[in-house]
């Protein structure tokens, strides 16, 4: 590149390769040992300093922030995936005549090809991809790995990748694909020399031999696909391929058959043997987390997806730059390669919170960066995921004692791209084996979700310290951390879920935020709900233990406006309560206005007498004193905001009474969500686009948004899915939404620029997410 080419003004630096570049810059080397050792630290000083940057030891531009990784995967037009599979060292003639010999036509594949012929392709072979797809291949992954734990189970040492990781993904691989099984030693040699070939630095001695086993590979690929031809009725991908291009043979072509045959082999095993291998590694080397997932199996496919985050096996992809632009303001040339380091991007603490911090209950753990994102996201992705999450079911359950060999050195294949340790080994006490006195660990399996875990799956075990009565059919609970942690922080508002008696229920957080030892809710005595309330008062006791996840805010204390008005009723106090603390505390103008049945049933009405006697009115039937909303709310007043939770009664008359206050001068709890079937007979089918995947999903009348994305492949986070939490958030770019959730405020439905797709439709007939 010429001098002018570089974008940033360098002060006191000199020109190294023609281009004057920061030292740090003119220094990095992705096959050195400080990038081959933990790619994300490596460049840390990028994210930090020159987050875009020149190197001139490979040619590449790097980047390295979160929001311009995925802004660059976003865009495959501007930004092509075409040299995602180039050789990143030029190969000698040698090397280039030993492929020739083996006729090696390696064509575009998924992975790198461009528009307009990657979409249609991709759409003719996703269906073996979708969940419902792969939820068919769980019983022979769990086989897989029960299999191959039976063989070393007691023996008490091994080196888990020789003797497990590596095998059991490319047999789940050749069963997903459809092709025979070969000898296992045989593709190995083949998959790391297609890496090395592509992403590595081989001396040229070395490339000669990568060649020859390339050559072989590519010729073993074409054997496979000739035989299957012959007779493509079976199970897998490969024959699900062939008999998709008798129906489009301009789309999916004999040379694209041959390439897909040979890539899929190596995206399907290695990305996902390597993975698995880093998981282990990271958990065991954090051993309170190990055994927090041992106990709690529920933890495992968020701790998945924080281990891909963490310490994923793909470092970094390429991109081609089709046109003048900018990437985090720095402008890139036409002609410019892009090295895009998505491991440091997930590191980025821009977007995750303490990102070296290895934490299973991240909850945007999920929005790592690992399988890519946009249209050219990892197709494959959710079968890694389901491998992940069974080997980890399996080893934790059978082997809880398991650890580290002390003292090993961990050793990985130089390239750019692709991480995984080269042998991981192992060490327990097969006396110890939880099997040898409760065969039982043997039926234990989790449900299995295929896709992109929820957040709902983040729990902890929390301990009832206390219970106490806080009014007639009232009790007050007080929870700490089972291991004596402190808790998540929390504000006023807020909401955790509760596991009781095998029921899920959310109760409001009422005590002090600053205790970060301790939570407290109140639960109000239900005869007529649905049993959470009863178990909670009829068999609870202090010292119990209970699953807990959260908290959680939906209803968050805005500590902006001049004026507060709080109305409770019954139990709805509870967010309410600590919305006047708070306010107090800041010394705010707030009035509260509390309806209940009586004294003895109005929860902690002696603490709010005391506390906000100023500021309270209390309301008691039994007093015939009933609070007249309409009258409270007469004349809206400029700069108040009112916030209500309790009774479906009580919020409905909150509505009507605010019809002529300012947009979103109310905000409301809700206690029940908008579940409901639906009926074919009164929705209508629409179309979803989806901007940054390039796809266009059909939503049926009886299909919710949520279902129809997930079935498509697509990663979106969901909770509640009664319209209630938000987790299942989607930007709206265009068309008009039918808002069915009770998240959004009046001002957000108008601008029409989110929707919560576990309940909202369209009002016509297509909707463009910005997914």
């Amino acid at each position: 590149m010429s001098t002018g080419s570089c974008p940033v003004d360098h002060s006191a630096m000199t020109a190294t390769g023609g281009c004057p570049v920061s030292p740090r810059a003119a220094a990095f080397d992705p096959f050195g040992d400080a990038y081959q050792a933990d790619p994300p630290a490596s460049v840390r000083w990028a994210r930090d300093e020159e987050p875009v940057f020149y190197s001139p030891e490979i040619g590449y531009w790097v980047v390295t922030r979160y929001a311009d990784v995925k802004a660059v995967f976003r865009d495959n037009i501007l930004f092509s995936p075409s040299i995602a599979l180039e050789k990143i060292t030029p190969v000698s003639d040698e090397a280039t005549a030993t492929l020739a010999k083996y006729d090696y036509a390696m064509n575009r594949t998924l992975v790198n090809e461009d528009e307009p012929a990657h979409m249609p392709r991709r759409r003719a072979l996703m269906d073996p991809f979708t969940p419902e797809r792969l939820a068919a291949h769980e019983p022979m992954v769990r086989g897989l790995a029960r299999e191959y734990v039976d063989r070393f189970v007691d023996a008490g040492r091994v080196d888990l990748v020789d003797d497990m990781l590596w095998e059991v993904p490319l047999t789940v691989a050749l069963h997903f694909l459809g092709v025979p099984e070969e000898d296992m030693a045989t593709l190995r040699e083949y998959s790391i020399a297609h890496t090395v070939n592509t992403w590595g630095r081989p001396s040229p001695e070395e490339q000669v031999a990568v060649a020859e086993a390339v050559g072989k590979f590519w010729r073993f690929a074409g054997t496979v696909v000739d035989k299957l031809r012959k007779d493509p009725s079976g199970p897998g991908w490969m024959p699900f391929s062939i008999r998709a291009q008798r129906e489009m043979p301009d789309v999916i072509t004999d040379s694209y058959l041959h390439s897909i045959m040979m890539a899929g082999i190596v995206a399907a095993h290695e990305t996902t043997a390597n993975a698995a291998a880093n998981a282990i590694k990271l958990l065991l080397e954090n051993r309170s987390v190990w055994e927090e997932i041992c106990a709690n199996p529920s933890l495992i496919p968020n701790a998945v997806e924080e281990c891909l985050r963490h310490s994923g096996s793909v470092a970094a992809w390429r991109r081609l730059v089709t046109a003048d632009t900018t990437i985090g303001g720095v402008p890139i040339p036409r002609g410019a390669k892009l090295l895009i380091v998505n491991s440091s991007a997930n590191h980025d603490e821009r977007h995750f919170d303490n990102p070296d911090e290895f934490d299973i209950r991240r909850e945007n753990a999920a929005e790592h960066l690992t399988f890519g994102y946009g249209s050219h996201q990892c197709m494959g992705k959710n079968l890694a995921r389901m491998e992940l999450q069974v080997f980890l079911e399996e080893l934790t359950s059978r082997l809880p004692h398991l650890e580290l060999v002390p003292d090993q050195e961990f050793t990985y294949l130089p390239n750019t791209s692709f991480r995984g340790p080269d042998h991981l080994w192992v060490q327990w006490d097969p006396g110890a084996n939880p099997e040898r006195t409760d065969p039982g660990v043997l039926a234990k399996a989790q449900p299995m979700r295929i896709g992109e875990p929820s957040t709902r799956a983040i729990s902890r075990t929390v301990r009832v310290e206390s219970i106490r009565a806080a009014a007639s059919g009232v009790l007050t609970l007080t929870l700490t951390d089972a291991q004596g942690r402190p808790l998540p922080s929390w504000s006023p508002g807020s909401h955790i879920d509760i596991e009781v008696g095998g029921l899920s229920r959310q109760y409001s957080l009422c005590g002090d935020p600053a205790e970060t030892g301790r939570y407290r809710i109140a639960v109000l005595d239900e005869p007529d709900g649905r049993g959470g309330s009863r178990y909670i008062h009829e068999r609870l006791r202090e010292g119990d233990t209970l699953t807990m996840r959260g908290p959680r805010n939906h209803f968050r204390l805005a500590l902006t406006a001049a004026r507060y008005v709080l109305v409770a009723g019954g139990i709805g106090i509870t967010p309410i309560i600590a919305m006047a603390d708070a306010l107090k505390a800041e010394g705010a103008d707030y009035e509260l206005h509390y309806c209940g049945r009586n004294a003895a049933a109005t929860a902690f009405l002696g603490r709010l007498r005391d506390d906000h006697g100023e500021h309270l009115r209390v309301y008691l039937g039994s007093d015939g004193d009933r609070l007249d909303v309409a009258a409270l709310l007469a004349e809206p007043a400029a700069g108040t905001q009112v916030y209500g939770c309790g009774p479906d009664r009580l919020l409905s008359a909150l509505a009507e009474a605010t019809r002529h206050w300012p947009e979103d001068a109310l905000r409301v709890e809700h206690f029940s969500g908008t579940r409901a079937e639906l009926d074919p007979a009164v929705e209508h089918g629409f179309s979803v686009e989806l901007a940054d995947s390039d796809l266009t999903v059909e939503v049926a009348p009886d299909q919710t948004v949520l279902s129809a994305l997930r079935a498509a492949g697509i990663d979106i986070q969901s909770d509640c899915e009664e319209g209630l939490c938000g987790s299942c958030e989607a930007t709206v770019i265009s068309g008009d939404v039918d808002h069915r959730d009770l998240v959004l405020t009046k001002a957000e439905r108008s601008a029409n620029t989110l929707m919560m797709t576990c309940c909202s439709r369209a009002t016509g007939g297509t909707l463009t997410l910005g997914l």
